[in-house]
């Protein structure tokens, strides 16, 4: 999966300046595709009504025209026949009255289709569109649940541009008003809402909905489309996580599993800043150890300490020093080491030796 190449904040200023301009141009795009019927007849009109005052009062081809769109939009800047209707010839009556009918009813449909048009939010529905099928490398996130919620949260913040597929209605328009990238999906249409996602340049699927039967049809759909891509997903019920693997997924979270041994560790240990979870260790914690004097490893290569245990970084005035790989790096009063395993395993080599050269 590629990184992003822009940072967090300069992706979303990019997004909203995007669909503001895809906005100004499909929205009355949109429009006309929506009423191009109404468009034509009232267009219709203004030929007819043309021909008709040429004919009957013999103006010339422009001021009639002025005429015919002065009569069907209803403005009343011209009046037949001087405005002495008494003595207008029957036939220009007709026709006129037929002009007047035709135009009222043309533009009712015309601003009902409008109307239609704004509360859909057509404009807005074509600009997405539009910019979906622009993106690469993206990710697709099926299920905006509370989990789905914090997955594109944490991926909005490293910058990745990511598409929300939702089968909620109202959760569907929401987003939309938030110009993010999402798709409505039907149950019979997840083929047609994993390509309206850009699954075809895609580099990642996550799976997160509340419902497992839901998940795994999806991860069925999306390998049979990409057979290359990666799909991550979570299980809520752990018995299915061989099932998830069979229909295509390539990672497999099982969330209660993984919220009981973060919940287990956190009891089992006050330092616990962290959990590391993998399909091929045995899942182990992160904890945190504040060095103080007259701890033994003060002034010692750091090398030494990470002998005896997991040194994942040392944490010095409230940042990660980057010379951790440095050979001379010598831990200092103050340190926070960042170790991966056994809570005990750890004290028993630093704690230890600590209150030894105490006692000495």
């Amino acid at each position: 999966m590629a990184k992003p190449t822009t940072t967090a904040k300069g992706k979303r200023e990019s997004r909203k300046l995007s669909f503001t301009l895809y906005r100004l141009f499909y929205g009355p795009a949109a429009f006309i595709r929506l009423g191009y019927r109404q468009l034509l007849v009232l267009l219709g009109m203004f030929i007819f009504g043309t021909v008709i005052y040429a004919y009957y009062d013999g103006l010339s081809a422009l001021i009639a025209l002025f005429a015919s769109v002065s009569t069907v939009t209803i403005i009343g800047l011209y009046q037949p026949n001087n405005g002495n209707f008494t003595t207008m010839k029957s036939g220009e009556a007709i026709l006129v009255m037929v002009l007047v009918l035709v135009s009222i009813t043309a533009g009712a449909s015309l601003f009902q289709s409008a109307v239609s048009m704004a509360s859909s939010e057509r404009g807005r529905v074509d600009a997405k569109n539009r910019l979906i099928m622009k993106l690469k490398n993206h990710i697709i996130v099926y299920g905006y649940s509370h989990m789905g919620k914090y997955i594109t949260e944490r991926l909005e913040e490293l910058g990745y541009d990511f598409v929300i597929i939702t089968r909620v209605p109202d959760v569907y328009n929401e987003l939309l008003r938030k110009d993010l990238f999402v798709v409505l999906e039907t149950e019979t249409d997840i083929i047609g809402a994993l390509n309206r996602a850009g699954i075809e340049n895609a580099s990642l699927v996550i799976v997160a909905d509340v419902n497992d039967s839901d998940n795994l049809r999806f991860i069925l759909t999306a390998r049979k489309l990409r057979p290359d891509i990666k799909i991550h997903t979570v299980v809520h019920d752990s018995t299915m996580i061989d099932m998830a693997k069979d229909a295509g997924a390539n990672v497999v979270i099982p969330s209660s599993a993984t919220v009981g041994e973060l919940l287990a560790f956190s009891a089992d240990n006050k330092d616990l800043v962290g959990v590391v979870f993998t399909q091929k260790m045995k899942t182990k914690g992160i904890n945190e150890f504040t060095v103080h004097t007259p701890s033994a490893i003060i002034g010692k290569k750091l090398r030494e300490v990470a002998e005896k245990a997991n040194i994942l970084g040392v944490v010095r005035d409230g940042k990660v020093d980057p010379k951790l790989f440095d050979g001379s790096f010598t831990v200092q009063d103050g340190d926070i080491l960042l170790v991966l395993g056994d809570p005990a395993h750890i004290k028993e080599h630093l704690e230890q030796r600590t209150s030894r050269r105490s006692a000495q």
